[in-house]
């Protein structure tokens, strides 16, 4: 037996910032003296089922928490690309800092070699070639260290800002696990919602004949909302209101029948 349904409208879009409430959705209060719920009130729960579900799949596809974890997954990426270049630069400049240590080796040994030949040369122009070569190992030597001098500076520069990089480790993982937790949770709340949404619908559709369900499944692919309440003269659904002629149409129409709105075609619920 179906709980009290309370129809609460008659649609609003997946995007309306009114939310249908399914615990809200009963049927004992259109019920008659047997019990027994009306197919005018049945249908209109089921209308506002189905818009909630229809909601409530809205929300599931647009979470905030699923753009948070999105943002925290790229910070994560960004900063797991970014620690790498500074490794790799640190590599780098930790390179050209032994490099240079080492071609200053070789100049201190290449100088020490010259001038010990230099000590045994007699004749000036030997000893003339002697220092020319001397003083290019020397200019060498000045080079090397230069290079090195600008290869520390870098080492420590790039040293610093990864240790920086590697204190905003944790709050950048701890920002993209708690975003996951909230996206769970999230879609776990909301597929429940959606379960027992589906639950309540198929409850429903049990209430109501073949034919009018037929009705109302072509007309909720074509509409989104099938069915509308008729408040005077106008259609809940497209807000319009009928002619005179056309209302008379529809006020003769059997009791438990459902006409078409002449100006949306939505199921009208007198």
């Amino acid at each position: 037996m179906l709980g009290p349904v309370t129809s609460s409208s008659t649609g609003p879009s997946p995007n309306s910032d009114h939310n249908v409430n399914a615990d809200d959705m009963t049927v004992d209060d259109a019920a008659d003296a047997n019990g027994t719920s009306s197919p005018a009130s049945v249908l209109a729960a089921l209308v506002d089922t189905d818009t909630a579900a229809d909601q409530a799949a809205h929300r599931l596809a647009n979470l905030a928490a699923r753009d948070r974890l999105a943002v925290a997954t790229q910070a994560v990426a960004d900063w797991e690309a970014l620690r790498a270049d500074v490794r790799a630069g640190v590599d780098q400049a930790a390179d050209a800092v032994a490099a240079a240590e080492a071609d200053g080796d070789r100049c201190d040994a290449e100088r020490r070699d010259l001038e010990a030949k230099l000590r045994t040369v007699i004749a000036p122009r030997e000893a003339e070639a002697l220092q020319n070569e001397i003083a290019q190992v020397a200019a060498r030597r000045s080079a090397a260290d230069e290079a090195g001098l600008v290869a520390l500076e870098q080492h420590t520069q790039l040293s610093e800002a990864l240790a920086q990089l590697v204190g905003r480790e944790d709050d950048l993982r701890a920002e993209c696990r708690a975003a996951d937790e909230d996206l769970r949770r999230a879609e776990t709340d909301i597929t429940t919602e959606i379960a027992t949404l589906e639950h309540r619908r198929r409850e429903l559709r049990d209430h109501l004949g073949p034919d009018l369900l037929g009705r109302y499944d072509r007309l909720r692919t074509q509409l989104g909302v099938a069915a509308a309440h008729l408040v005077g003269a106008r259609c809940e659904g497209c807000h319009l209101d009928m002619s005179q002629a056309e209302l008379d149409v529809v006020r003769r129409a059997p009791a438990d029948d459902f006409p078409d709105c002449p100006q949306c075609g939505r199921l009208l619920i007198r």
